[in-house]
């Protein structure tokens, strides 16, 4: 091996150097800069191109036709020779085989710009490689600066997105603490709002919302649709921001929650997230939550009683090896994976099989047949429950009671008439025998058509057409599927003790 080192210091401009120099300059500009002038350099000398970090290692690459195939073992060559040409802050050149690689240092980054070529090589590479080194190091140190706020942007998204993720779960006090350091601080009462648009609108639709409240919203893109945002907004910032969003974003639409505290936020989505259907299907692209009575908050001491029954083996569970989650994870599972179904995986961040285990390991505690929409619905119902605070105390208050008994109350009775009030009216004339027949086939499309005796299509574009006229959600997760079987059992339980 023949190893020299040396200046480059001919200051005789090549003919074409010009030309060159325009042309690095001009691809400079460009937001992908390195990659674009390590492969331009490429073509250029007919040799294999690289920038190489401080540890040796390739960073971006380019070869031409006619560069050589083992250019990577003649790039090891060059190592014993890095220490010249940074020393000299000059070029250093070895010569392997039949091919000859040189090296320089990268000024302000640190790293080598590289070039292996079948010798000899073509005149003016040396020079060539000179000019492109400051071009290459500021692309590459932008490069960085980019990559280093990116990566501010998506730790900033992330935390927020967590804290999001503890109001949902009911965990204030850590929200808050988060939130504090973030900013804004979290309000006490608030509206959820949903916005619903391109995906690529997001980033404007949320410059939108933090100008009009002053930047006191609580911002997240939502972790399990792409074209969903979500913002937590203080109550007392009024009610036309809705408006103002429609009118600066187009093609986008917003629905809004009831008024809800800070601990209930959960609540506040869901209600936003339901009267989506009838946003999209207003002439002003936006719709408030008409606020229906908590089936919840309505259980009273029964609900309690049944859902702390429910509930027993599930919080009385504790893992039996290190590795197994805990209490706090299972109930978070249980949320997320009622309310997001398949999309839990991305809302809890989580692997798909490990999801399935969780959910498994919830069936067996609590001997319930999650495909089954019926023990979906009581599960889902016991959670938001166990949820309410002034039902702690009275939990076990009434031993025994059932879920029949909690769906006879008065209130509950009452409830469920509103829920169905539109069925049957001119706005879905055939609404109750569609909504039993898929809630009796666990809410599945294909079931649902096939009893129907009706195409796919058309069987959802009749739940469709009942989405926008009970302004609930059904075909998309969080749904109202659980609400609406709890509402027909009970108005069932409610005829059978005529």
């Amino acid at each position: 091996m023949d190893t020299r080192a040396r200046r480059t210091a001919d200051s005789t401009v090549a003919p074409g150097r010009y030309d060159d120099l325009a042309a690095m300059h001009r691809l400079a500009v460009r937001r992908d800069a390195v990659r674009t002038l390590v492969q331009w350099l490429a073509e250029r000398t007919g040799c294999w191109v690289a920038l190489l970090n401080a540890d040796g290692s390739v960073r971006h690459a380019a070869a031409d036709l006619g560069a050589p195939g083992d250019a990577h073992e003649t790039l090891r060559e060059i190592d014993p020779v890095r220490s010249l040409a940074e020393g000299g802050r000059g070029s250093a050149v070895v010569d392997a085989g039949d091919c000859t690689g040189i090296v320089m240092p990268v000024p302000s980054r640190g790293g080598m710009l590289a070039a292996v070529g079948v010798r000899p090589l073509p005149e003016g590479v040396p020079q060539m490689l000179t000019d492109a080194a400051p071009l290459v190091g500021i692309g590459a140190r932008m490069e960085d600066v980019e990559r280093t706020s990116r990566q501010l942007e998506v730790a900033e998204a992330r935390s927020r997105e967590a804290v999001l993720h503890l109001l949902m779960s009911g965990r204030l006090s850590t929200a808050r603490q988060i939130a504090g350091a973030l900013q804004p601080q979290l309000p006490d009462t608030a509206c959820v709002y949903v916005v619903e648009c391109a995906a690529k609108q997001r980033p404007q639709v949320a410059r939108h919302c933090a100008e009009a409240t002053g930047g006191h919203a609580w911002i997240v893109r939502c972790p399990v649709y792409a074209r969903h945002l979500i913002a937590v907004v203080p109550a007392h910032t009024g009610t036309t921001l809705a408006q103002a969003i429609t009118d600066a974003v187009a093609e986008c639409v917003v629905a809004v929650s009831d008024v809800v505290s800070l601990r209930d936020t959960a609540t506040g989505y869901h209600q936003a997230f339901h009267v989506l259907p009838a946003a999209r299907g207003s002439a002003e692209r936006h719709a408030r939550f008409s606020a229906l009575t908590d089936l919840a908050a309505l259980a009273g001491l029964s609900g309690a009683a049944w859902a702390a029954a429910l509930l027993r083996p599930l919080l009385a569970y504790v893992p039996s090896r290190p590795q197994d989650p805990g209490l706090e994870e299972l109930i978070a599972t249980a949320h997320s994976w009622l309310s997001f179904a398949n999309g839990a995986t991305r809302h809890l961040r989580l692997h798909r099989n490990t999801v399935a285990a969780r959910v498994r390991r919830i069936e067996e505690l609590l001997h319930l047949d999650l495909t089954r929409l019926s023990d979906q619905s009581a599960l889902s119902l016991a959670l938001r429950i166990h949820a309410v605070p002034r039902a702690a105390a009275a939990r076990n208050a009434l031993d025994g009671a059932t879920l029949d008994d909690v769906l006879a109350l008065p209130a509950v009775r009452d409830w469920a008439r509103l829920q169905v009030r539109v069925l049957g009216s001119d706005k879905a004339p055939s609404g109750m025998e569609t909504l039993r027949i898929w809630l009796r086939h666990d809410a599945r499309l294909s079931a649902t058509a096939a009893a129907l005796d009706i195409s796919v299509s058309g069987a959802r574009k009749r739940l469709t057409r009942l989405e926008e006229a009970m302004e609930r959600s059904l075909l998309n997760a969080p749904s109202a599927r659980y609400d609406l079987w709890l509402t027909l059992k009970a108005l069932d339980v409610a005829g059978a003790m005529r």
